[in-house]
């Protein structure tokens, strides 16, 4: 029976790969599966598991955090802070590409909506980036690079699922991935910033614009909002005022505020931005449910056994196990989403990874960084569709190639925190 159970997961990337959906796909397989070999009866457990889901106070934080980044887009906050840090940095080589990067950074931690990001940098930083003679390889590489930070920066999504699925803090697991963040971040600029020395006509200096007077004070005005809801949100974690699910409420009302003193708080938005955050938190549970009975099944007929001694055989220990595991989730990247990673094949490897003894706030961390490169990589990168389809008159190979470099620093980053946990782990023992 256990040979069945990979049997059942082949068929499912199988049928994931043909084009079904999802959430359909993974009941409907497992529905098939654990009726033949395990019986109807078996499924009297599931009610239960989805009861579980339902009644989760963590995942709650989920549509509020939906919210929040909805309604931070359409309040111009974006806008208003890619026009001031061009500004600001456009006056020297890599500036404007550096500016995005920056951009990017504080989007991801007051809105974490990657796609939100990527269109946004795309149609206003693109055109501007490409006019002031930018390669178009460079341009798009750090616009696709920089709106997928919303991945690993808190208040992520994925570090949310991530943190259920394992069983670790949200609150531990924010913290933790700030510094993998930062370094994201700060490696990207330095790349930038090496391209523009040694090759300055891919990035140059912009002149200055006769409108700069009040540029000092028109920087300050547009960062303060954004930092004012990051300390408000990521603050009262780590401050141990309040859990993830209460600061993701406080999140959603500090975007609303925000909002409004843009004058962006109507009626129209405020339905679109519900509407939006409906769309998602439903397909993100409807995939839940749908991976929780697959569980169940894998389980039942045995599977986790079998893959704990495919695993366990593997010569080197935790460091085999763990170096595979990345691997196969990298590669997997490269067809398929995020959300199905995690829901299907985290809670597979996940108990593998607590019983040879690694550190589950480390693991967690370790895969939502390699996760966030399934949306760089190609043929389905979540960002090059993004991307491409805000600028049509890129072409896709060229966005391809833009990405690539900013791939490989990730992979380097995913590197420095296999080697070295403290690097991660270091900041959130201070909550203690």
């Amino acid at each position: 029976m256990e040979v069945w159970a990979l049997v059942m997961f082949a068929a499912l990337f199988i049928l994931l790969l043909a084009g079904f959906p999802v959430a359909f796909t993974l009941g409907a397989v497992a529905l098939g599966f654990g009726s033949i070999f395990l019986g109807i009866d078996f499924f009297n457990l599931l009610p239960l598991r989805i009861w579980g889901i339902m009644t989760n106070f963590t995942l709650l934080a989920v549509p509020l955090f939906v919210f929040m980044g909805v309604i931070l887009e359409k309040s111009g906050i974006a806008e208003e802070l890619l026009e001031t840090m061009g500004r600001l940095f456009g006056r020297v080589r890599g500036g404007l590409a550096i500016s995005v990067v920056a951009v990017g950074a504080l989007l991801a931690a007051t809105t974490g909506v990657v796609g939100a990001s990527v269109v946004t940098m795309a149609v206003i930083a693109l055109p501007a980036m490409l006019k002031h003679g930018y390669a178009p390889t460079l341009a798009s590489g750090t616009i696709a690079a920089s709106g997928t930070l919303g991945q690993i920066i808190p208040p992520s999504i994925i570090l949310i699922l991530l943190g259920d699925v394992i069983g670790v803090p949200v609150g531990q697991l924010f913290i933790a991935a700030a510094v993998p963040g930062m370094m994201l971040v700060f490696s990207y600029m330095a790349y930038i910033a090496y391209i523009a020395w040694r090759h300055p006509e891919l990035a140059p200096a912009i002149e200055k614009d006769p409108n700069d007077e009040n540029l000092g004070l028109k920087v300050v005005k547009s960062l303060l909002p954004p930092l004012a809801l990051i300390l408000a949100v990521l603050g009262s974690i780590f401050f141990g005022i309040a859990s993830p699910t209460e600061s993701a409420a406080v999140g959603a009302l500090g975007a609303m505020i925000l909002a409004l003193i843009h004058g962006r708080l109507n009626l129209t938005n405020l339905q679109q931005a519900l509407q939006q955050t409906t769309r998602l938190t439903s397909m993100v549970f409807l995939i839940l449910i749908g991976a929780t009975a697959f569980g169940l099944v894998f389980v039942g007929m045995g599977g986790d056994n079998l893959i704990f001694d495919i695993f366990n055989a593997l010569p080197g220990g935790k460091w085999s196990f763990l170096i595979v595991s990345m691997l196969l989730i990298f590669v997997l990247g490269f067809f398929l989403d995020f959300i199905e990673i995690c829901f299907i094949v985290v809670p597979i490897i996940a108990p593998v990874a607590l019983h040879l003894g690694l550190d589950p706030l480390w693991f967690a961390l370790l895969i939502a960084l390699n996760l966030q490169t399934s949306f760089l990589t190609p043929p389905f990168g979540f960002s090059l569709f993004y991307l491409k389809a805000s600028a049509p008159t890129l072409e896709l190979t060229t966005i391809y190639r833009g990405v690539i470099p900013f791939i490989i620093i990730q992979v380097v980053v995913l590197a420095i925190l296999i080697s070295f946990p403290e690097v991660a782990l270091w900041l959130p023992s201070l909550m203690g």
